[in-house]
């Protein structure tokens, strides 16, 4: 629409100078046109070149920015549509008296240029003022649904995540890609803690920024350090919360609280502490589990059974059980190549257990 109503713009244009020309142009003969038809031809001609070639390069801005807004926050682009439509109905207002203008194509192009132009600049107002915007038509930020944290989201990286550096074999393994962003202030507080006296706080600094350079060679990493993006604010929590909210990014952390307001306030999070909560074992160490033992395991007197999730468990002293339900208490959990293996002892009862203490 854009090109469009800049082609018409000029070619109008372009017909109101021929005719205007007309008087000029009389003594010239171009075939059977001459005179005002000359000037007509010409100057639409003339404005429909340079029309294409000003819509071409505004087509091309138009994608840009269609490209640049998909990485925006559903509530800023709130904000923006509304401040769009205040600037439309001011270009509107504005824009009628244009149809004075003699020439109805050039008096319409015009007011469809100045209507785009004010919703432009409604909706860089929009965004700019977004909290106040959403406060006058009565949202607050973050009540918005949220896009699923996915890995094509550029993620913002906490000094949680970096300290404990387990960022690097979730990288490694396939499941985290694509744009990493590191503030400035978690760079300063890493450089900060190894530069401390304390040798346990030190090392988790120099840890920190050891997983920073490791992160910066993998490939599957765009590893980028930007400038504090909002200097005003103190807390570093906040300036993360702050900048993923504006640009609609996500928190990458392993700090349980800031996950939690994080997302309260609208931020999508990529918690690794949650991640590793899913992927624990389904059963742990001195834990007592009832499962059918189904035959017998490779060693002298082992009874293998097996979870619900199809988790492996051999049974030592089990053999006699097989074909039975029975209680056992896992001792020890194997993480092979081929999953989790676990090792469990039939458990004795507890008065058996008191009567021979």
């Amino acid at each position: 629409m854009l090109r469009l109503l800049i082609v018409v713009f000029f070619i109008g244009l372009g017909v109101e100078v021929g005719q205007l020309s007309k008087d000029h142009l009389h003594e010239i003969t171009l075939g059977p046109f001459r005179g005002a038809a000359l000037g007509v031809i010409v100057g639409s001609g003339v404005g429909y070149v340079v029309g294409g070639i000003v819509g071409r390069t505004a087509a091309t801005t138009a994608d840009r920015t269609e490209a640049a807004l998909r990485e925006v926050s559903a509530d800023t682009l709130l904000a923006g549509s509304f401040g769009g439509l205040v600037g439309a109905v001011i270009g509107l207002i504005i824009g009628w008296p244009l149809f004075f203008i003699p020439g109805i194509a050039v008096s319409a192009s015009l007011f469809g240029l100045v209507v785009v132009l004010l919703s432009y600049v409604g909706f860089r107002i929009g965004t700019a003022k977004r909290d106040e915007v959403l406060a006058v038509i009565g949202f607050r930020t973050g009540v918005l649904p949220r896009r699923p944290a996915g890995s094509a989201l550029t993620k913002v990286l906490d000094t949680s995540v970096a300290i404990d550096g387990r960022i690097v074999d979730v990288v490694r393994a396939g499941f985290l890609h694509g744009k990493v962003l590191v503030i400035q202030p978690v760079l300063d507080e890493l450089d900060r803690l190894a530069r401390l006296g304390d040798p346990v706080r030190r090392d988790r600094g120099r840890r920190g920024l050891e997983t920073l350079e490791t992160l910066r060679r993998e490939p599957f990493v765009d590893l980028d350090v930007i400038p504090d993006p909002k200097p005003a604010v103190e807390e570093v929590d906040e300036k993360l919360s702050r900048i993923c909210l504006d640009h609609g990014y996500a928190l990458l952390t392993l700090d349980t609280n800031l996950a939690k307001a994080a997302s309260i306030s609208g931020v999508s999070v990529l918690n690794l502490h949650a991640l590793s909560l899913a992927l624990r074992p389904p059963v742990v160490v001195g834990e007592d589990v009832t499962l059918e033992l189904i035959k017998p395991g490779r060693e002298a007197g082992q009874g293998v059974g097996y979870l619900d999730d199809g988790t492996m468990v051999v049974v030592d002293h089990g053999r006699s059980m097989v074909g039975k339900d029975v209680t056992v208490r896992v001792t020890s959990v194997v993480i092979t190549a081929n999953g989790r293996l676990v090792f469990a002892d039939i458990a004795r009862p507890k008065a058996a257990s008191k009567a021979g203490a």
